[in-house]
């Protein structure tokens, strides 16, 4: 089998000048809202189209991650971004992070070590077959990260905001210990947190279980992200007689108003709290909406209904960029914030790999009704 690994690392030499000048939507009040986000960045691995592992004799290398995917999505909204993380010492972490000072993601705070960087491998499903992911991110640099060997007090000095997921926590018992170091260290320091539940059962293989180590670190949390399977999973909380494999791509979101309440019950430092609602039709067709509840009102998406999938890996996160972003520029109007989430996600949908490369004028042009894809002259 021949594979064929293909980078795009050209950096932008404007970069090495002020990461944010060369956006074309820079707004000077992004400049004051830093946002950091920790976790894990991957060398993804892909079928090409809509083969079968077993079929191809290529492989489309590109990176991805939670959490940088996130961080990417804002830098591309002309926000400063910036990802926290551990890499090795090698040729293919530095082609990872060229990729990612390519979008304008800050990486001063990444830190070095270790043997190898996480790989997955993905199959694309369609129609009545199912994507399949497998991972191969054993012994992975950040899988051996300590408390103490990322500054939290500096990378927060300059910061309004820190985003985690899920996925951190379930790669060891090192990585769940710094996660929760940072949570800490932003809540003192008037950080504001949030998280993506993001369940994955084949990660947590550590001995521990999702519920044992998820309470505490989701405690620190203002917001909260996650969708029907990450609550019930990780803390048994489900809306009443909902089956996501029997939605027919039909999803009632006031049935998740009660999730939202449990879990803001059980976590009273969160003020806000956001279902994603997918509707799984098939592998290129699902539907898409949110909700985000904030104690007193239940604010509720328009739904998109997505017929032609292109790269549906990475839409959570795009979901989440867009919240961020939202909730910082719209302040007061958690309707528009929600909006914007779940259009920029619906976008995503259409773009291939795990980065959102959207920008704010395409987000909110989708808002406002015009899905008709018509080529911009």
């Amino acid at each position: 089998m021949v594979y064929i690994f293909m980078f795009s690392h050209t950096e932008c030499v404007c970069l090495k000048i002020n990461p944010y000048i060369c956006k074309q939507n820079y707004r000077i009040t992004d400049m004051e809202k830093k946002v950091i986000t920790f976790g894990e960045i991957m060398l993804r691995l892909a079928t090409p189209e809509y083969l079968r592992f077993c079929q191809s004799d290529k492989l489309n290398a590109t990176f991805g991650g939670g959490e940088a995917n996130v961080a990417v999505s804002l830098a591309n909204y002309g926000m400063a971004a910036e990802f926290v993380t551990r890499l090795p010492k090698n040729d293919i972490a530095r082609a990872c992070v060229m990729d990612l000072h390519k979008y304008g993601v800050d990486t001063s705070h990444v830190v070095y070590g270790g043997e190898r960087l996480g790989i997955y491998f993905l199959e694309t499903g369609a129609v009545a077959r199912a994507s399949k992911v497998v991972y191969d991110r054993a012994h992975s640099a950040i899988s051996e990260i300590r408390p103490g060997m990322v500054d939290w007090k500096e990378v927060f000095r300059d910061a309004a905001w820190f985003h985690w997921t899920g996925i951190t926590p379930a790669i060891s018992q090192g990585a769940a210990d710094s996660c929760l170091e940072a949570i800490r260290v932003a809540n003192a320091m008037g950080v504001t947190v949030s998280c993506d539940l993001n369940y994955r059962k084949n990660l947590w293989d550590y001995g521990k279980k999702a519920g044992e180590v998820m309470p505490e670190l989701v405690a620190g949390s203002d917001i909260i992200l996650g969708n029907e399977e990450d609550a019930e999973k990780v803390f048994d909380i489900k809306p009443k007689d909902f089956d996501v494999a029997k939605t027919g791509g039909e999803v009632n979101e006031a049935e998740f108003e009660s999730v939202c309440v449990q879990l803001m019950t059980k976590f009273p430092r969160a003020k806000k709290v956001i279902i994603t609602l997918r509707g799984s039709i098939n592998a290129n067709h699902n539907t898409w909406g949110g909700v985000l509840y904030a104690g007193k009102k239940l604010y509720q998406s328009r739904r998109y209904d997505i017929t032609h999938i292109v790269d549906r890996v990475g839409g959570g996160d795009s979901f989440m960029g867009g919240l961020i972003y939202g909730l910082l520029s719209y302040p007061d109007d958690n309707q528009k914030a929600l909006d914007f989430a779940v259009a920029a996600s619906c976008l995503k949908h259409t773009i291939y790999g795990d980065f959102n490369q959207v920008t704010v004028e395409e987000v909110e042009k989708l808002m406002k009704g015009d899905a008709s894809g018509r080529v911009s002259r």
